[in-house]
């Protein structure tokens, strides 16, 4: 019977998109193990039959709350789950070892906590891999990548339909305000990309509902709202380029391979963007992004996408 490897990961999407270099080098040198991972669905939906997993189980199951109690009550359909794994690395936030204890009181043998904080020190994606160095794996690349399935492609073939090229994906918010450019700017940069011809595919979710709102009345776009992860990844591999902040989506765009232009505010790129190539980071002055010209965002733009123009 080929090996179980159990992954337990929390977190936002570009959490998850950060540990998943670390997933890579348990897939690569792994490749007979079954591996699954526990956490959100609709986010573990890009790694589950994608490459990195053969399966998932949802983070978000009330029996799992005994698990962060000393010594509770053990739902068994849990303990039977658990102890079914030859190993088990968590990052989940467990300073007192509840939960590891709990795992191995299941028969979990081989447990590694990988804490989820992340300091200054080095980029995420190498914080991330680091506990699996006590396994012998060393991370080399620090790069996400994703892979859609063919019916994800199949639908941003049908989304997308004739669009008509360059598209453009925009992002226009993030998980933090203080991490947003100002809304007149998105409006006036989409205004100036539809005067260079392209067309626009805004993305986003409910958190971003207002500021695709504003710019759905500012110029003609392409919205994709609340769609699967999964599909909003095959969308964005279809795009010329993608702008965005900090964020998940972004994380995402870069993970499928799509050239970004992201712009950074108060966090440190060095840590935080995204280590793949084709990735140009556009640096907000004192770290506000009320400090980011429009002026510079079209330089970068010019000079990455529309040789040279301004």
């Amino acid at each position: 019977m080929a090996p179980r490897i159990l992954v337990i990961r929390g977190g936002a999407i570009g959490d998850f998109i950060l540990t998943l270099p670390a997933i890579r080098l348990l897939r690569e040198n792994f490749p007979q193990a079954r591996i699954e991972i526990l956490g959100y669905k609709h986010i573990v939906a890009l790694a589950e039959s994608r490459f990195y997993a053969e399966g998932s189980r949802s983070i978000e199951y009330a029996a799992l709350a005994s698990f962060f109690i000393p010594n509770a009550e053990l739902a068994p359909d849990l303990v039977e789950f658990f102890g079914g794994f030859q190993q088990v690395v968590s990052y989940l936030f467990d300073p007192d070892h509840i939960f590891e204890n709990n795992l191995r009181r299941c028969g979990v043998k081989n447990f590694i906590a990988a804490s989820p904080r992340i300091d200054d020190s080095q980029h995420a994606s190498c914080q991330l891999a680091r506990p699996l160095q006590s396994m012998a794996l060393y991370l080399e690349d620090p790069a996400a990548r994703l892979y859609p399935s063919p019916e994800d492609r199949a639908f941003a073939s049908g989304f997308l339909g004739n669009i008509r090229s360059p598209v453009v994906a925009v992002h226009p918010g993030s998980g933090g305000e203080r991490k947003n450019w100002p809304l007149e700017n998105w409006i006036a940069l989409c205004r100036w990309l539809v005067s260079k011809e392209a067309s626009l595919l805004l993305v986003g979710g409910e958190a971003d509902e207002e500021r695709l709102f504003a710019l759905e009345r500012a110029a003609p776009v392409k919205i994709a709202r609340r769609l699967p992860l999964c599909h909003v990844a095959a969308l964005i591999e279809r795009c010329s380029f993608f702008l965005g902040h900090d964020s998940g989506v972004s994380h995402l765009a870069a993970a499928v391979q799509t050239r970004c232009i992201l712009l950074f505010g108060p966090t440190d790129p060095e840590v935080w963007a995204p280590a793949n190539p084709g990735v140009q980071v556009v640096r907000a002055p004192g770290g506000s992004m009320e400090n980011l010209e429009l002026a510079a965002v079209k330089q970068a733009i010019s000079a990455g996408f529309f040789a040279g123009e301004s």
